[in-house]
């Protein structure tokens, strides 16, 4: 079974705290030295993982800074966090740059004196025209600028626009995006779609919801100060809207078959990143065409997103920047997109063509027009190192709801499992 980038979000939070063993890596080393390398040419080595660079570029990359570097780019199967985290640990192997994912860099943020300040390099000028919340988030609590941001994930409403029109709404995305201000609309469009048209839900899965909904609160399951927040008023309504999909008999429940109900039209509408347009033209390749997107009821948010950096070890930090200025360039963000649907983190690249060309299996439509503005307006969020582990138990409890749990007990039950996570996590 093919696995996506939304996959892998979705079961990354505790998953990818657990220790699966480290792969041992070769040509991977920090040293300036002549391993292999001309005189005057200095090794140096770059792990990522798949889909998480742009192929062309990497390869590119390598000529580029051949007059001074022997680039190695190594491609880094399995649990790409451990595996950075124990070779940190110990200090040797380690890569000269290396990706970490969104998702894992609240935890890299824990260890900061493992990475090169990359505003000692210049970037905070280029920050100065970039994603100010993405820039953040890239920082430990002290300022010090880890990452370099690769992509973002801006998400939105991903509808078939031909069942819109089966069941007489609005399909033109400037129409949609009007008529779901608030959930309480979105809910209204549903329950009309799915009376029309009885085999065609607007919610794919719970889980879905609840993502963008706590993505909209100011605060997720643990505060900045490490207390624990997860039974917050606010939290509390993010779950009541995402379960108000199973009340009303919106939620078409896919799972393993979600390849199937996008091909079907079960699946009439859904949310995600950017980047879920490649997971949908694999999934659903059939459907090509037919949909269309639209923003997010009340606000956008963000879902996913990496960041490249520089280990301490790493004895020319400046040669290491000047790689990733180049990879990271706003031509190379517009190749990564083109190639895998990686979203520029940089605003810059949004105005290139590889951006603003219409797409075809969005019949045409212009999706940066629905992208650039949520991916400006994402509101900034703290993220705590135990945040996956903690939030856990409330995505276990909504699989339960969908099998019949009554909502409320789940939330109380969701409630208290977290608390004792983040106990053992450290949590106060």
């Amino acid at each position: 079974m093919q696995v996506s980038r939304r996959d892998v979000l979705r079961g990354g939070g505790l998953a990818a705290l657990l220790g699966l063993g480290v792969m041992t890596l070769p040509g991977c080393s920090s040293s300036s030295g002549g391993s292999g390398a001309a005189p005057g040419i200095q090794d140096m080595s770059l792990w990522y993982w798949e889909g998480g660079l742009s192929e062309t570029v990497v390869k590119s990359a390598v000529p580029q800074f051949a007059s001074s570097v022997k680039l190695t780019a190594t491609k880094v199967g399995g649990d790409f966090k451990q595996k950075l985290q124990t070779t940190l640990a110990a200090g040797a192997g380690l890569p000269s740059i290396t990706g970490v994912k969104g998702e894992d860099m609240p935890y890299f943020r824990s260890a900061a004196a493992k990475f090169v300040d990359l505003n000692t390099l210049g970037a905070a000028d280029i920050a100065k025209t970039g994603l100010a919340w993405k820039w953040k988030e890239g920082q430990d609590l002290t300022g010090k600028q880890l990452g370099y941001p690769i992509d973002i994930g801006p998400t939105a409403m991903f509808y078939r626009s031909d069942i819109f029109e089966k069941a007489g709404l609005a399909s033109d995305p400037t129409a949609v995006s009007e008529a779901v201000k608030t959930w309480d609309d979105y809910y209204a469009l549903g329950t009309e779609l799915h009376g029309k048209v009885p085999k065609s839900y607007p919610i794919d899965q719970l889980s879905t919801i609840w993502n963008i909904a706590i993505g909209q609160t100011s605060g997720r399951f643990v505060s900045q100060d490490n207390k624990f927040i997860g039974d917050s008023d606010e939290l509390h309504q993010a779950w009541l809207i995402t379960t108000k999909a199973q009340t009303l008999g919106l939620n078409a429940k896919s799972g393993q078959t979600r390849s199937n109900d996008e091909q079907s039209g079960k699946i009439a509408a859904t949310f995600g990143a950017a980047w879920a347009a490649l997971d949908l033209q694999s999934e659903a390749p059939k459907t090509a065409g037919k949909w269309r997107v639209a923003s997010n009821p009340v606000k956008p948010t963000n879902y996913g997103g990496s960041f490249l950096t520089i280990p301490a070890a790493t004895k020319d930090p400046q040669a290491a920047f000047d790689i990733i200025k180049w990879i990271l360039s706003a031509d190379n963000e517009a190749k990564g997109f083109e190639d895998a649907k990686i979203f520029p983190a940089d605003p810059a690249a949004w105005v290139l063509p590889e951006l603003t060309g219409g797409s075809e299996f969005f019949g045409g439509q212009k999706t940066i027009e629905i992208f650039g503005p949520a991916g400006q307006l994402v509101p900034s969020q703290y993220v705590a190192p135990s945040d996956g582990a903690v939030g856990s138990p409330y995505n276990d409890e909504l699989t339960k709801v969908e099998n019949g749990k009554d909502p409320e007990k789940a939330w109380t039950d969701a409630v208290a499992a977290a608390k004792q996570v983040a106990a053992r996590q450290g949590v106060a």
